[in-house]
């Protein structure tokens, strides 16, 4: 099955301002991310960035590169550019491996491709892990999802759902009888989505909760989720992520 990798990367960051080119073991982050991308069974791997000093950077280990306009607001818009710019034929399966995603393990890529494959009514696909620490499900950097009995998206959020009210009203441990999960930022589409997606206008579910996948739900489009067969790594999104990703990494 062939497919490719597109990493969206910007420099401008809220919480840790050029995050892309922050330093592990002596290498950028997002090189780090372009390597576990290349481990993977793509047939191409792109960086798409709207900033010069990555594009650079990038080149310097290699990299193909895209360059992409500044406006937009989610990596998926950025893909839709690069998925325009390149051509790309419609049946096409192009992963988003998010750039700060340094430890991200190559199976996990082949496993969204290979299960976009397989569900040929998905507009997109991705995964989720089940949580096991009560502190994730309250933690709005841990990102929700709750599912229909198919595996399609029902909806993502920051917020602990599903909200067991006879349960949570009173404690804030994890219930056994229902597990809570976690979705993992790793996205696949075919680019004929890829360029409708560019069509459909943000919405304010997609703009309050900062989810770019809740524009895809708004529209009536359907996400499929799989399990992921093994830990997904670190991301990072904090200092104490950097921090112990540097230490992972060392």
């Amino acid at each position: 099955m062939s497919f490719k990798i597109v990493i969206p990367s910007r420099y401008a960051s809220t919480r840790l301002p050029g995050k892309p080119l922050l330093d592990i073991a002596g290498k950028p982050m997002i090189q780090h991310v372009y390597e576990r991308a290349q481990e993977s069974n793509a047939s191409e791997v792109i960086i798409a960035t709207d900033n010069e000093e990555i594009m650079r950077v990038a080149h310097g280990f290699g990299a193909d590169v895209c360059m992409t306009r500044e406006e937009h607001l989610s990596g998926t818009d950025r893909l839709a550019e690069v998925a325009s710019q390149r051509l790309f034929s419609d049946d096409d399966i192009i992963i988003n491996v998010q750039g700060d995603e340094p430890c991200l393990p190559a199976s996990l890529i082949n496993q969204v491709a290979d299960d976009l494959q397989q569900h040929t009514d998905a507009d997109m696909a991705t995964l989720y892990s089940q949580i096991d620490q009560e502190k994730h499900v309250f933690d709005p950097n841990v990102v929700k999802v709750v599912m229909d009995g198919q595996g399609y998206a029902l909806y993502f959020s920051r917020a602990p759902i599903p909200w067991m009210r006879d349960h949570f009203d009173q404690q804030s441990t994890l219930p056994p009888e229902l597990p809570h999960y976690r979705h993992i930022g790793l996205y696949g589409y075919r680019a004929s989505f890829l360029k409708h997606y560019s069509e459909l206008s943000p919405c304010i579910l997609e703009k309050e909760e900062s989810l770019e996948q809740l524009r895809v739900l708004y529209h009536g489009k359907k996400i499929h989720l799989s399990a992921a067969k093994i830990s997904p790594g670190h991301g990072v999104d904090t200092q104490e992520d950097l921090d112990d990703v540097r230490k992972l990494l060392a």
